[in-house]
């Protein structure tokens, strides 16, 4: 059986630490934890199955936001008929990780299947999509804004720059006031960022600071990983939190220091106590974010 690194979640001294981890195995339980965040709207979460899933029920349908892990598919599309009758109708993707998109493979052909137009190239290079002849690739793109449906309805689709990746995208359902960020704002620790996705170090501090200012009313983020829902507070404070980082890792740089040498000294600042301390081993781990910062600022 073909495995795969993927996104996982452990809670570390009551933190959130992004770790890489090996696929489980395709015939083990996939309980899921059923959230309720509004009346209409549930974020479906599960031990392996990787990023947060949000679940949308409106009036003649059913939008998903993200489609976990291999495997995950059935079993997601299991839960929302617990909890509504009404078909699934749109699957959106904020980006291209095969923690959030390989349970596409397993929705039905007549979805609709949304991304900002880099994850669709990005999604296209991935094997699993092949594998199932295309089921689950994505239908329709954006490339700065979207809006899909109106009214109670509504969802706002929206792209602010390069950071986890070069197409993550912010779901907003106005009439709740939330948004889901998936992994741009995974939650509170050090940011992962894909190179090979077009993630960028340098411009993620930025990106932020375009989708803190410029989402409007708006009182709770599903984050990518993170169990619990977070505040545009804590969104101004990951942007300052990866400022700080970014300036510590070029000063860095720039007086001859080594990636793995700056990854070796650098601390948590108390400021950001309640982040983790943990570092993804993903994608380099915190040598491998310096690593990423030195090769763009040449």
């Amino acid at each position: 059986m073909r495995r795969a690194l993927v996104l996982s979640m452990v809670v570390v001294a009551g933190s959130i630490a992004i770790i890489a981890a090996q696929q489980p195995a395709a015939n083990a339980p996939k309980d899921i934890e059923v959230v309720k965040v509004k009346d209409n709207l549930f974020v479906l979460r599960g031990t392996g199955g990787g990023g947060n899933t949000a679940v949308f029920v409106m009036a003649n349908g059913v939008a998903v936001v993200d489609a976990k892990n291999p495997g995950w598919g059935q079993p997601i599309l299991a839960k929302i008929k617990e909890l509504t009758p009404k078909p699934v109708t749109l699957l959106i993707n904020t980006h291209t990780h095969g923690d959030h998109v390989s349970g596409n493979v397993e929705f039905p052909a007549s979805v609709d299947v949304v991304v900002q137009e880099n994850t669709k190239t990005n999604m296209e290079k991935m094997p699993i999509f092949k594998e199932h002849n295309n089921n689950g690739m994505a239908k329709r793109t954006f490339k700065d804004r979207m809006t899909i449906g109106k009214g109670a309805d509504q969802i706002d689709l929206y792209y602010f720059g390069r950071g986890h990746t070069n197409g993550d995208a912010w779901i907003v359902f106005p009439a709740h006031r939330i948004v889901h960020s998936g992994d741009i704002f995974a939650g509170k620790s050090v940011p992962l960022i894909d190179g090979n996705n077009g993630g960028s170090m340098v411009e993620m501090p930025a990106t932020l600071r375009k989708a803190h200012d410029g989402l409007k009313n708006i009182d709770q983020i599903i984050n990518g990983h993170m169990p619990a829902q977070t505040t545009m507070a804590d969104l101004k404070e990951f942007v300052q939190f990866n400022e700080d980082l970014v300036a510590y890792g070029r000063a860095g740089l720039k007086a001859g220091k080594t990636p793995e040498q700056l990854a070796a000294e650098w601390k948590l600042p108390e400021k950001y106590k309640d982040y983790s301390s943990q570092v993804s081993a993903l994608m380099g781990g915190l040598a491998g974010r310096f690593q990423l910062l030195q090769k763009e600022m040449q």
